[in-house]
């Protein structure tokens, strides 16, 4: 494919760029659902005579279908994306950066969503539906599937949908852990549950608080209705995780002060699954609450990761080095400065 595209680059450099042009077209149209012109060159930083004669040569491929609020991609052009998808990251040179990331950090497979999802809607869209179809695959029917909680993995809930092979009767999906008391949308028991509902499986929730004192631990430990969900959580064959700086996790957990002393003096980096990671993939701090345990998520059949943003290259990094990933999905932007970081010796 990459040679047929590097001759077609040298005989017809025009029609390489139209190419890549009404390719994020239709990505865009895709992810923002049904939009208008306006809005779509906008975002696009392209004039609307330009998208105009774009769209309505898309929408006589039968690519588009054009409504009165705007448009939205017809079957024919979503079958089509997924066509070009492969074809495109050879284009934009994302397959190379995806085999360079998978080797320097021994994963099964990664999978690089273009653009920034920090500083666009649409492109965090693109990164759950990368993150969805991901798990997706991974998946089999009579699987337990262990999820975190967050923003991304809301987003991947979302763009959740039932698999070509049909339903996943017998699968359960489980909070991976207990909640943080933020937003009913991004707590893990909302998205098992929404991912389950999507894919036709069943759930589990765990009704317990993420951070507990001593004397709740020991309290809920012995409770038989927890001790039977928790006995599920850690027997999962898949996790799909988000990945959090250290920092942003303990003010989310409401830690205190002295608290956060501590993991800056341990050096924490990143945070997944309530356990704090240092820079070169050490455990340098653990959450007391129910749910994984770390020789849980050790002995995981599959473990897949998802972020984005180049904020969050470093906890990547740091969670990658800890080495019990399989499956990576983050978007360009972490992308190009894990690999700049790969290039970078860690003391500079």
């Amino acid at each position: 494919m990459r040679h047929i595209l590097e001759i077609q680059e040298q005989l017809l450099p025009d029609l390489m760029e139209t190419l890549k042009r009404r390719y994020t077209i239709l990505r865009q149209i895709r992810s923002s659902g049904l939009v208008g012109r306006r809005t779509l060159a906008s975002s696009l930083a392209m004039t609307e005579r330009v998208l105009r004669a774009e769209t309505d040569f898309m929408k006589a491929q039968g690519l588009l279908e054009i409504e009165s609020l705007g448009m939205r991609i017809s079957r024919a052009g979503e079958l089509l994306l997924d066509q070009l998808e492969p074809a495109m990251k050879d284009l934009f040179g994302l397959d190379d950066l995806e085999e360079k990331i998978r080797e320097a950090y021994g994963l099964r497979k990664v999978v690089i969503v273009p653009g920034d999802s920090e500083s666009s809607p649409d492109v965090k869209r693109e990164l759950g539906r990368a993150g969805a179809r991901a798990l997706l695959s991974a998946a089999t029917s009579g699987d337990t599937i262990a999820v975190t909680g967050g923003s991304t993995l809301a987003e991947v809930a979302d763009q959740m949908a039932t698999p070509s092979g049909g339903p996943l009767k017998g699968a359960w999906f489980v909070p991976a852990r207990g909640g943080l008391g933020e937003s009913m949308e991004i707590q893990a028991n909302t998205i098992a549950a929404k991912m389950a509902k999507k894919v036709g499986a069943e759930y589990r929730l765990l009704h317990v608080p993420d951070l507990l004192s001593d004397d709740a631990y020991q309290s809920l430990v012995q409770d038989p209705n927890i001790q039977e969900i928790v006995d599920v959580i850690r027997t999962s064959r898949i996790i799909i995780h988000g990945i959090g700086n250290a920092m942003e996790m303990a003010m989310r957990r409401k830690l205190d002060q002295h608290s956060i002393a501590g993991l800056q003096k341990e050096g924490a980096i990143a945070e997944s699954f309530g356990y704090y990671f240092s820079e070169d993939g050490n455990v340098v701090h653990r959450m007391l609450t129910l749910g994984l345990r770390l020789e849980d998520i050790i002995r995981t059949e599959t473990i897949i990761g998802i972020a984005g943003g180049v904020s969050k290259a470093k906890a990547i990094h740091a969670v990658l080095k800890f080495g019990h990933e399989d499956i990576l999905v983050l978007d360009e932007a972490a992308a190009l400065a894990l690999e700049k970081k790969l290039r970078v010796p860690s003391d500079h």
